[in-house]
């Protein structure tokens, strides 16, 4: 009940969301015989890919948080805090170098292949570092991203790549229309496999020992989960860029809400994910109309906040 109630809540901003902008779109518009046209086009070229990329980014970068929390048992963990975003960063940039002329399904690939490298980095060095506090594990991951960051920024400043490098890591869907969000939608299929894998993943969270115990082969799962979340990052950051937080926050409100059983949580993940992204981008344009506040602003402001609650909340707790 409550879910088809966020479900409509979503869809009705959705709506909300076609008709906010600086062209003008109104339903008047679009019957009316002298404007109609112009609006339509407005519609079908920005409004709805950029609709759609909202709500196909917020579901699946959130069920990507969720997945690599659950691989990783630690709840301060998703794609910007372990290193798998610039990663991603790092592959597109050196793809985008050595083969500019490459397809963007090709570097694409590329990208999500250094983010699964990144990411299988990260779990590598979680074995070898003392964990007495869970906290620590979302350090050692923004370090990792940070030295990741800088060799990025280095190789953009030497090559005069800082602009592109500044548009791929500052999540904006401005720039969203159709023909450039399609990729998206394998961000979805990255999605629904994740839910089809729910049991195994739940029973991956419960560590190697107790996985192999009961049948499950725990390598393959995890492998499985880091290329699904690898695909998800950096199918987003080629097609709006990084958008911060969103995967940490959202699996952690809907676990307070539901409780930890992955079958469960995976549709309300979705849902809220898409919500509050959509929640965030129709804000960034209001706010500061008629220019545009960038989503990777609004839900880094708001999602840093959370994550500083969330690590206060473990300290207290």
């Amino acid at each position: 009940m409550w879910l088809a109630g966020a479900l409509l809540v979503t869809l009705a901003l959705a709506i909300v969301s076609l008709f906010v902008g600086v062209g003008t779109v109104t339903p008047d518009r679009l019957w009316s015989d002298a404007e109609g046209g112009q609006a339509l086009q407005l519609l079908l070229v920005s409004r709805i890919p950029r609709t759609l990329a909202i709500l196909l980014a917020g579901a699946s970068l959130a069920i990507a948080g969720l997945v690599m929390q659950t691989i990783v048992r630690n709840r301060f963990v998703e794609p910007s805090t372990a290193g798998t975003t610039e990663s991603a960063s790092l592959g597109f940039l050196a793809v985008t170098l050595l083969a500019p002329g490459w397809p963007v399904m090709a570097k694409m690939g590329v990208a999500a292949l250094f983010a699964f490298a990144g990411t299988a980095l990260f779990l590598r060095i979680l074995r070898f570092v003392p964990l007495r506090d869970a906290m620590l594990v979302p350090l050692v991951g923004l370090m990792l991203g940070g030295v990741i960051g800088a060799v990025t920024s280095f190789l953009a400043y030497r090559f005069g790549l800082l602009p592109s490098l500044l548009a791929w890591t500052m999540g904006d869907f401005s720039g969203v229309l159709r023909g450039r969000y399609e990729l998206l939608w394998l961000g979805l299929v990255a999605a629904l496999l994740a839910y089809g894998m729910a049991d195994r993943f739940t029973v991956a969270g419960m560590g190697r020992d107790v996985a192999t115990s009961l049948g499950l082969s725990y390598e393959s799962v995890v492998t499985l989960g880091l290329a699904l979340v690898s695909t998800i990052a950096a199918v987003t950051l080629v097609s709006v860029g990084a958008i911060p937080f969103l995967g940490l926050v959202l699996p952690n409100l809907v676990s307070l809400l539901v409780g930890d059983n992955m079958r469960v949580t995976v549709p309300w993940v979705a849902v809220l994910g898409a919500l509050f992204v959509l929640v965030c981008d129709i804000l960034g344009r209001v706010l500061r109309y008629p220019y545009e506040i960038p989503i990777g602003t609004m839900v880094g402001l708001v999602g840093s906040a959370v994550f500083l609650v969330l690590i206060l909340r473990g300290r207290h707790a």
